[in-house]
């Protein structure tokens, strides 16, 4: 098995990284696994999350949104060596992109404060990793998959993109806009992370296709948030996701186009002039 683990950083020795603990009976072995969650005035719904969460986890990365209610002092005390970072800018986009800075593991799960997500499924997600995916990708519409939490509308409407997305990208997903990912840090190399809001699950998957990643989709179940509401807009973030897939559609259209080098041939033409 320890020939498919990844390291953190390319020529380190992955056991270098960090104690590699037993996590369960069909996974012997996991590197050290950062769960990101990004939480704005979430004290209420956090003990929900926090009780899911394998007591294996290396680290847990809270990313508080300037809270005004006691977010951080709860977080805290359901798991005392949580790591509390400010975030920086206001949507989720910039909340995952300071967390995911701020993770020691050599894997990043990013999981929702609202209670939606099951925290006992980091299992399989950290299992599709160890097996040889670079990204593994939560799915409410795969098989063994669902969700409480979507109206008609939204499901439609993320039904679109996402046909869109595997058809302009030559992607296979069941679905497009889900927060509950995984993957090994090293893919943070190579999809360079540049949106705000919740556009951001978006380009993440785009890119690890893009970028050749092997993507994994994992089934999983979307619970309802259990106390507040979604900042969530479906008309304002769908669009906002729409121009996400358009400006990749565009740059890829525009690397196409750009005429190809030699080095040799360059190096020629520069003895001719």
């Amino acid at each position: 098995m320890s020939s498919v683990l990844r390291p953190a950083t390319a020529g380190r020795d992955p056991f270098t990284a960090g104690k590699y603990r037993p996590i369960s009976s069909h996974l012997a072995i996991a590197p050290p696994v950062s769960v990101v969650i990004p939480a704005m005035n979430e004290a209420e719904n956090l003990p929900y999350v926090f009780k899911t969460l394998p007591d294996w986890i290396h680290e847990v990365v809270l990313v508080d949104g300037n809270s005004t209610d006691n977010t951080v002092e709860v977080a805290r005390e359901l798991w005392p060596d949580v790591k509390v970072v400010p975030q920086r800018g206001k949507g989720k986009g910039d909340a995952l992109i300071t967390g995911f800075e701020a993770c020691t593991g050599d894997i990043i799960v990013m999981v929702d404060a609202d209670g939606s997500a099951d925290g006992h499924e980091i299992v399989s997600y950290v299992s599709a990793l160890v097996s040889g995916a670079d990204f593994a990708k939560g799915s409410r519409f795969a098989n063994g998959g669902g969700t409480d939490d979507m109206t008609p509308i939204r499901k439609l409407g993320n039904w679109a993109l996402c046909t869109v997305v595997n058809r302009k990208f030559g992607a296979r997903y069941t679905d497009l806009c889900y927060g509950y990912n995984a993957f090994w840090r090293h893919c943070l190399d190579k999809i360079d992370l540049d949106c705000t809001g919740f556009e951001v699950e978006t380009l993440m998957n785009i890119r690890v296709v893009k970028a050749g990643l092997k993507v994994q989709e994992i089934p999983s179940h979307e619970y309802l948030r259990i106390h507040g509401t979604s900042n969530l807009r479906a008309v304002r973030d769908g669009l906002r996701v729409l121009r996400v897939i358009l400006k990749e559609r565009s740059n890829r259209r525009a690397l196409r186009r750009r005429p190809a080098h030699s080095p040799m041939l360059d190096s020629v033409r520069g003895e001719m002039s």
